[in-house]
């Protein structure tokens, strides 16, 4: 991250980080790390409200009971790109455990979203539901609009902590994050 406050600042006040790390050659590479961090204890949790690809609104509130791992993420984004089939595995290895993951699109129309889907998974995966986030409003609340960003949300309806940039999501550093949010009891 440090390479990033080296940016010029419109790179870093622009539509996203992850168009930086492309140019500079670093996404998906050893150096590009996601950064962890809690979610602010004077922050309140933003409200959730999207619709999905079928126009079915979706939000945090009914989920409340489950952890809730919300990936913001573009289509033109490479990290996001890479992430997602991570994330796809953690929403069907954790279903049955009270995990969901929702996977806002930043400002892409439905059809694109589908088309891209279809391109990286063949359909679109039911374990993964994508929600429109067509004005960016909810990135706006939830991030800094750094892309991918994902946050972490506890079974209360509270959220926990937010990762900035690629995670591998099977990895170590997840688990630690989210096994005590899947241990926790139910409210």
């Amino acid at each position: 991250m440090l390479l990033l406050s080296l940016l010029p600042r419109p790179w870093r006040l622009g539509r996203c980080w992850c168009a930086a790390l492309v140019l500079l050659g670093l996404a998906g590479t050893a150096t590009a790390q996601a950064l962890v961090r809690p979610w602010p204890d004077d922050r309140v949790t933003p409200a959730l409200t999207l619709r999905d690809l079928d126009g079915k609104p979706r939000t945090l509130a009914e989920l409340r009971g489950k952890v809730v791992v919300i990936n913001f993420w573009a289509s033109w984004c490479e990290p996001c790109v890479a992430e997602l089939p991570s994330l796809l595995r953690l929403a069907e290895r954790h279903a049955g455990d009270g995990l969901v993951v929702l996977a806002p699109n930043y400002q892409e129309g439905e059809a694109k979203v589908r088309a891209f889907f279809d391109t990286l998974f063949g359909e679109l995966p039911e374990s993964l539901p994508v929600l429109l986030d067509r004005d960016g409003a909810a990135a706006r609340a939830w991030t800094r609009r750094v892309f991918p960003s994902t946050v972490l949300v506890d079974r209360s309806g509270q959220a926990r902590w937010s990762v900035i940039g690629e995670l591998d999501w099977s990895g170590g550093q997840a688990q630690a994050l989210l096994g005590p949010l899947l241990q926790a009891r139910r409210p």
